[in-house]
């Protein structure tokens, strides 16, 4: 199908992006790598007034160390993810995800920034971040402000994000390079996954675990985390892994097989992450 007619806007700041968004509101959409926003514009499920693109904006592009976090600009790819030194010394679950994302056309065009703020349940990067506990940071004409991840999403595709809001920079902590796991189910290798688990031990000790596809937004395993965090084996506490979980039924399994797979999902993350 053919999307619905709008305005085109390719701002040269971040600055001016901004106030884009602002004089636009509920009208403006982002665009940074577009896998995302073009499909569903061409199946007119979003209708934008105006779409503003960021995607050639360098001072969005970024991965730095910042005292004890690692700093991401929301316009970094996933192929700059997979590539960085820095990233692979300080976060090494970052670059292992988002090599899994897609195929290499997705990965030279797609955005860490694009992905979080698309607040799809199914998406591998938000459970990523969500397990290494990350900050999302917005910018917006009244300043910036920092949402923990664990509070940012609010149910499918949406999030506390403001309309005249934009996603400037993610934050993670310095996890290091071992300490980590992706286990990701998928019926073809650059399909969306089933069911998939992050894993990442986080400075203090503690082990969390962020779900892909086990509900209507990115979800935490609170009861693993728990149970691990009590010196419960990896088997009992891997076997609570959907507790809280409300997966979906779609042709690709139910909520019971989800339930179950998740389970042995996270059983391989967890001894993969502690060997």
């Amino acid at each position: 199908m053919i999307p619905v007619g709008f305005d085109y806007e390719r701002p040269q700041t971040v600055d001016a992006a901004i106030a884009l968004l602002a004089e636009h509101g509920d009208g403006a959409t982002v665009l940074a790598g577009g896998h995302s926003l073009l499909p569903v514009m061409k199946l007119r499920l979003a209708a934008p007034e105006i779409v503003i693109d960021i995607g050639r904006l360098a001072e969005l592009n970024y991965i730095r160390v910042d005292g004890d976090e690692v700093a991401i600009g929301a316009a970094t790819r996933y192929r700059d993810l997979v590539i960085s030194d820095v990233l692979a010394a300080e976060c090494a679950l970052l670059p292992a995800v988002a090599r899994t994302v897609g195929d290499p056309q997705v990965r030279h065009r797609g955005t860490l920034g694009g992905a979080i703020a698309h607040a799809d349940p199914a998406g591998d990067l938000p459970a990523a971040v969500l397990a290494l506990d990350g900050t999302v940071v917005l910018r917006s004409p009244r300043g910036e402000r920092k949402v923990p991840i664990t509070e940012f999403y609010t149910g499918v595709f949406s999030s506390v994000k403001e309309p005249d809001e934009l996603v400037v920079e993610i934050r993670v902590p310095r996890t290091g390079a071992t300490g980590w796991a992706y286990e990701k189910f998928t019926r073809r290798s650059n399909d969306w996954a089933i069911v998939a688990v992050a894993v990442a031990t986080m400075p203090d000790g503690a082990t969390h675990l962020g779900l892909v596809n086990m509900g209507g937004t990115p979800l935490r395993a609170s009861a693993t985390e728990a149970a691990l965090a009590e010196g419960k084996s990896i088997e009992e506490a891997a076997a609570l892994a959907a507790e809280g979980t409300e997966p979906p039924t779609d042709s690709h399994g139910t909520p019971e097989y989800r339930n179950h797979l998740v389970t042995v999902l996270a059983k391989r993350a967890l001894k993969t992450a502690s060997a």
